[in-house]
C-alpha cells in the first residue's frame, strides 16, 4: 500500500525507517519470544530498554547528570497542573507566557494552584506573535516563568529562549529535537511524543535535579509528585511501555540524521519552501508574523471557507492529508515535523502553485 503525506499536527507522522523496524520486532523482540508491548516493566529487558531511552535523549540534548527524564503519562495538559504543583506552593508568583490556546489553558489551571501573572498576552492579536518578555518587570522571587515553545494551531514559534532571571519552563511538545535549544538554560520542560517523538500515550519530562521537591504541599496526589516517579525511575506503576521502547527507536533515529542542529536545519528549509510560496502568493495569506514564524506548523488562508475546502479535498485526492486548520483557527495548516521529508514538502508546494494558477 502507498503511503499518503501526512500532514497531522498530532499525532503526527512518524519516519518510515523507524516504523518498519518495530515492525520486524513487533512479534518477537530480539528473539525473545514475546513482544515489547507484552512484557513485564520489571524484566532486564525492559529495564534496559527505558534506561537505554533516557540516556539516548540526554545524550542528544547533552544533558549531564544535573538532569533527569522522565516518561509520565497523561499528555502536556496534565503537565499544566504537575508544574505549579511540584514547583511552587500556594501563595507563590509564577509567570506564564500566553501565546496560545495551550498556553492560556496551562496558566488557567496554574491560577488554581499558585498567583499566577500572565506577563505577556498576545490573545488580543489573535496570538500572531510571540510578545517580547522584558526581563526588568520581572520580580525574582517568582518561582518560574512558563512558556509554550511551539503554537501548533496558530504556527508560531520561540526563535530564541527568553533571557530571564527567574527558571524557566516550557512545553516543548510540538518543536523539541526539532528546535535546538540549549535545554541546560531550562528548569524544566516537558512534551505530549505524538509530534516528534512518538505515538500519543508518552509524556516526556526534562528536569534538572535541584527542581525536583519533596516538601511539596501534602494534598498533592502521589502520582502528581517529580520526586516519586524520579526515585522510582518512572516505573512507580506500570508505564507507557511500548509508547517508550518506540521513543527510544526515535531517538536513535535523530542520532542517525545527525542530530538536532541537523533536524532544524532540513525544518527549516522545508519551511521556507512554503513561507517563500506564502510570501509571494495573491491567494494564501500566512497567518503568523514573519518574526514568530513556526518551522513545525506552518499556518494560512484562503480568501473563503469554500476555496479552503477545495484546497483540502483536492490536496486529499492528491496524497495529502490533514491539511484543515484546528478548529479554532481555520484555515489551512501544514505540520511538517522531524518525519515529514523534504520531498513531501516538495510535493505540498507544487501542488499548492498548482492550486493557486487554477483558482486565481
Amino acid at each position: 500500500m502507498e503511503r499518503v503525506l501526512n500532514f497531522a499536527a498530532g499525532p503526527a507522522a512518524m519516519p518510515l525507517e523507524v516504523l518498519e523496524s518495530i515492525q520486524k520486532n513487533i512479534c518477537n523482540f530480539n528473539g525473545e519470544g514475546l513482544s515489547v508491548m507484552e512484557m513485564s516493566h520489571r524484566s532486564k529487558t525492559y529495564d534496559k530498554i527505558i534506561n537505554e531511552t533516557k540516556e539516548n535523549l540526554k545524550k542528544i540534548l547533552s544533558l549531564g547528570d544535573d538532569f533527569d527524564v522522565l516518561f509520565l503519562q497523561g499528555g502536556a495538559s496534565t503537565q499544566f497542573a504537575m508544574v505549579p504543583l511540584n514547583l511552587a506552593d500556594e501563595n507563590d508568583l509564577t509567570y506564564y507566557a500566553v501565546t496560545g490556546n495551550f498556553a492560556n489553558k496551562a496558566f488557567e489551571e496554574a491560577k488554581k494552584w499558585t498567583n499566577a501573572v500572565d506577563i505577556t498576552n498576545s490573545k488580543v492579536d489573535k496570538y500572531k506573535y510571540i510578545p517580547e518578555i522584558d526581563n526588568s518587570k520581572l520580580d525574582k522571587s517568582a518561582k518560574y516563568l512558563h512558556i509554550t515553545a511551539n503554537n501548533t494551531i496558530f504556527g508560531t514559534m520561540y526563535d530564541k529562549l527568553p533571557e530571564i532571571d527567574v527558571p524557566l519552563v516550557a512545553d516543548v511538545s510540538s518543536n523539541v529535537l526539532g528546535k535546538d535549544y540549549d535545554y541546560t538554560k531550562f528548569a524544566l520542560a516537558y512534551a505530549g511524543a505524538q509530534k516528534n517523538l512518538g505515538p500519543a500515550g508518552l509524556t516526556v519530562v526534562i528536569v534538572n535535579k535541584k527542581f525536583i521537591r519533596e516538601d511539596v504541599r501534602s494534598k498533592v496526589p502521589t502520582m502528581l509528585r517529580y520526586d516519586i516517579h524520579s526515585k522510582n525511575n518512572s516505573m512507580y506503576n506500570t508505564p507507557p511501555t511500548f509508547a517508550i521502547y518506540v521513543a527510544g527507536e526515535m531517538f536513535k533515529w535523530v542520532i542517525n540524521q545527525g542530530g538536532v542542529k541537523e533536524l532544524e536545519k532540513r525544518n527549516t528549509e522545508k519551511a521556507n519552501m512554503l513561507y517563500d510560496i506564502l510570501d509571494n502568493s495573491s491567494l494564501y495569506k500566512a497567518f503568523a508574523d514573519k518574526k514568530s514564524r513556526s518551522i513545525m506548523n506552518v499556518t494560512f488562508n484562503l480568501p473563503s471557507e469554500e476555496l479552503e475546502a477545495k484546497f483540502v479535498e483536492e490536496a486529499k485526492k492528491a496524497g495529502m492529508i490533514n491539511l484543515k486548520g484546528h478548529r479554532v483557527l481555520g484555515g489551512i495548516r501544514a505540520s511538517i515535523y522531524n518525519a515529514m521529508t523534504l520531498e513531501g514538502v516538495k510535493a505540498l508546494a507544487e501542488f499548492m502553485q498548482t492550486f493557486e494558477s487554477s483558482n486565481k
